[in-house]
């Protein structure tokens, strides 16, 4: 007798792919490093912008990452100002390593992102921040994928 379709495959699945894209670009083999990592790019992002935007952003995550994008949300606190050190200092808390590994994380993070979220999504993300956070999140590598969208699948 074959056992039922698992209803949660399609979206472990789908998160896998996304997580798989981050270690990949983190240049690492540790599924729990590159899991922190996403999460804490995605917290730290989220908590910069304005509701609207955050709620755009979720929609673009597969479902496994939008409960982790959502978990501890306070809409009624963003946008937090942030300063670059402030904005390093919550990443590096939340992903577990230092203030010098941090930026260079962020800019892995994003890398990976920018394939994997639709086109333009990322431009108008990163459109609401403030230009010392910008181009801390793209560590300055983006500037031809984000401006002309090439490389991004869209996929989810």
């Amino acid at each position: 007798m074959p056992l039922p379709h698992d209803p949660l495959a399609p979206a472990i699945n789908t998160a896998h792919k996304w997580l798989r894209a981050v270690t990949d670009d983190l240049g690492t083999y540790d599924r729990n490093f590159a899991h922190r990592a996403l999460r804490a790019w995605l917290h730290t992002v989220r908590d910069s912008v304005g509701a609207g935007t955050a709620a755009r952003l979720a929609a673009q995550l597969p479902e496994l990452f939008r409960g982790a994008f959502y978990e501890g949300w306070v809409p009624d606190e963003v946008p937090h100002p942030h300063t670059v050190e402030s904005f390093l200092t919550q990443f590096a808390g939340e992903a577990g390593v230092s203030a010098d590994e941090a930026a260079a994380l962020l800019g892995a993070v994003t890398e990976a992102l920018s394939r994997l979220f639709s086109t333009g999504q990322l431009d108008r993300l990163l459109a609401e921040l403030p230009a010392p956070l910008r181009r801390l999140l793209t560590a300055e590598l983006l500037s031809s994928t984000v401006a002309t969208g090439t490389d991004k699948q869209g996929s989810r």
